[in-house]
């Protein structure tokens, strides 16, 4: 039956100021839903009218400070029983962080706002609000603030009996909630989930939601949130036939909340327990708590319990065929439930019904009036038509209003779509750079094995036994070094977010050198090419290593593929300037100058096979140039064909500066 919403916020020191003690006990308020499917909104000692005026007069004298005045008009908005003023204050403090640039008091004067729009009904305003609090939140990172937007969301589309959508939001304000360890908002939203699934009549996993609340609220001592619990756990029950365990719940949820004086929510309770009791066929016990729920209603001004209570008051005395008690009774079911519906438009009803009844008392009485009967009849007339054409104006206002603010609200959700659409595709395309990345990488040391079974077939047919061991040695070495190289670049891709990584550190160029020339060794051995890594320095420059790993791989692979055998490809590392210069000199075929240019992009025809013949697909030196720029450094290539090639790599010694 009851939705519970929390509202967690340090108390300042202006409330022990003010002497409202009551203000530091829990601070709370909830929805609860009748058996018949029309929610009840109700308000614990969260709200406070009186609070409210007291706060109002200081902040009218302003004796608080300027950062107090924002926390102030937070509370003012808070406890406020007016929709308006709710409106009025939690606008003002939207304007105020705006002009002070401050997300965390943007984002509570968004959630403040969407409660005022709930309280008036318009709900489309109320999500617009809270979908904003909730992308503001995550654009800061704030997890609390992310968990509650996804709650109050939930919370519209469970009264809008949206149960899917609701329940979705539910689930990510529960896994936030539990992560920052926050009980008390975990545990409700766990209560209010297990409230959409009781009115799915989805009973048992509404029963394991209400049991894991209620274990939360008991451990942190929250009285509230375990008698709502009980509450509605008995009501489970009693949709099972466990008259008596539910008749015990609902007691034991109804004698906490007389202690914390929650009479909105106690006589809901008796309006459950007085079906409880009519379904085991106790008619004097299910009358007594019936009036009971209608007596709390008439004390405190509780319409929507009135009206319930009525409606159960008049089914009962109809089983008792007492017709002119459920006459009664059903008669106020009617006139509360429609004062609910549209109070305004029950008064004007009211009203033409009198006049209209007054004017045929009239006509009775002056029989001898003939034409003045007709004149009050026609200026009766008038003023009907007036107030048609009148009410006809308001609606068609109210209309274009509405059209207006659903074409903005449309196209607001279009851009909001078209961004996400955009996001998708980058993500899409990241993806697959990714792929490209691991399976180019993986290629290199690969071809090694394919020179090794070449080596494999030779040394076998002149049976030389020595030569195949050393073979095998050297298979065993560079099975390991292709395994570690594997974990590196899986465990570098798993550990991505959408975005080619860039991780600067203190990176030593020689170990990099190193372990990419014995990766490439076998590679070159197969070929009968000399590789050379004999001017190496040691070197330390500010990079991200798996990708200068990865730029020094390509460049030894492709100096390989395009030198032929009996060749040479030199590795070495100085430094010049404020960089760490990474060198790799083949005596291979050269590249043309008019392909030059474009070596770094993919335009034109960019593979070609190397001297052995080897495939490729253009992307390495795609890959190095790229990753050069992404470590704020840059590469030059000189190559004459026929002679071979150099390209330099120059990679920066010092963090960049920030602009």
């Amino acid at each position: 039956m009851f939705r519970l919403e929390v509202k967690n916020q340090l108390q300042s020191t202006l409330f022990y100021k003010l002497g409202l003690d009551v203000l530091i006990h829990k601070i709370a308020y909830a929805c609860c839903l009748s058996t018949a499917g029309i929610f009840l909104a109700f308000t614990s000692k969260a709200q406070n009218q009186k609070v409210a005026d007291s706060l109002e007069l200081i902040y009218e004298q302003k004796q608080a400070d300027e950062f107090l005045d924002l926390e102030l008009i937070e509370n003012l908005a808070f406890h406020h029983t007016s929709a308006h003023k709710k409106h009025y204050y939690s606008n003002l403090i939207i304007e105020i962080s705006s002009e002070q640039s401050d997300p965390k008091w943007l984002y509570r004067g968004l959630i403040l706002r969407g409660h005022s729009y709930r309280l008036i009904g318009n709900i489309d305003l109320a999500l617009q609000d809270y979908f904003q609090a909730a992308t503001l939140a995550d654009s800061i990172d704030f997890k609390k603030g992310i968990g509650g937007a996804n709650s109050a969301i939930g919370d519209v589309y469970s009264v809008e009996g949206q149960h899917s959508k609701s329940i979705q939001h539910y689930r990510k304000a529960a896994l936030i909630f539990k992560i920052l360890e926050d009980s008390v908002n975990l545990a409700t939203v766990l209560l209010n989930t297990g409230e959409l699934y009781r009115k799915s009549e989805e009973l048992d996993s509404a029963l394991i939601f209400f049991q894991r609340s209620k274990v939360i609220f008991n451990r942190i001592n929250y009285p509230i949130g375990t008698a709502y619990n009980l509450g509605n756990i008995g009501i489970v029950l009693a949709s099972r036939g466990q008259y008596v365990q539910a008749e015990d719940n609902m007691n034991n949820a109804i004698s906490i909340l007389q202690e914390l004086g929650d009479r909105y929510a106690i006589a809901a309770y008796y309006t459950e327990l007085a079906d409880v009791y009519a379904q085991q066929g106790k008619s004097k016990k299910a009358l007594e708590y019936a009036r009971r729920s209608l007596a709390i209603g008439k004390e405190e001004g509780l319409k929507e319990q009135i009206r319930d209570a009525s409606l159960k008051l008049s089914e009962f005395y109809i089983a008792a065929d007492d017709s002119d008690q459920a006459y009664y009774f059903l008669k106020q079911y009617n006139a509360f439930r429609d004062s609910i519906n549209n109070e305004e438009t029950i008064r004007k009803m009211a009203d033409l019904r009198t006049e209209y009844e007054v004017a045929q008392k009239q006509v009775e009485l002056d029989l001898l009036g003939e034409q003045a009967r007709l004149n009050r009849i026609v200026s009766w007339s008038a003023v009907f038509i007036i107030a048609l054409l009148l009410v006809l104006s308001v609606t068609l206002l109210k209309v274009n209003r509405i059209k207006g603010r659903a074409v903005r609200i449309v196209r607001q959700r279009r851009r909001v779509i078209a961004a996400q659409r955009n996001k998708l595709d980058e993500v899409n395309k990241t993806k697959d750079r990714f792929f490209s990345i691991i399976s180019h990488d993986i290629r290199g040391p690969v071809s090694n094995f394919q020179g090794i079974s070449g080596l494999i077939n030779i040394l076998a047919d002149s049976k030389d036994e020595e030569g195949l061991k050393q073979l095998g040695k050297m298979m065993e070495s560079s099975a390991k070094e292709v395994s570690v190289l594997l974990d590196n670049l899986l465990e570098w891709a798993l550990s991505q977010e959408g975005k080619i990584p860039y991780l600067p550190e203190n990176v030593s160029l020689k170990e990099l050198c190193e372990s990419n020339l014995s990766i490439m060794a076998n590679l070159a051995a197969a070929k009968k090419i000399n590789l050379i890594g004999d001017k190496i320095e040691e070197l330390t420059v500010v990079a991200d290593k798996n990708s200068v790993s990865t730029i020094i791989r390509n460049l030894l692979s492709n100096a390989i593929k395009f030198t032929p055998e009996e060749g040479q490809v030199n590795l070495e590392v100085t430094e010049q300037d404020k960089y760490g210069v990474v060198i790799v000199r083949d005596t291979g075929i050269g590249i043309p100058k008019n392909k030059i240019e474009d070596i770094f992009s993919f335009k034109g025809k960019r593979s070609r096979g190397g001297t052995k013949g080897e495939k490729g697909i253009g992307l390495g030196l795609s890959l190095v140039h790229e990753f050069v720029h992404l470590n704020n450094g840059r590469v030059e290539v000189d190559s004459e064909e026929g002679v071979g090639t150099t390209f330099k790599v120059f990679l920066p010694k010092e963090p960049k500066e920030e602009a």
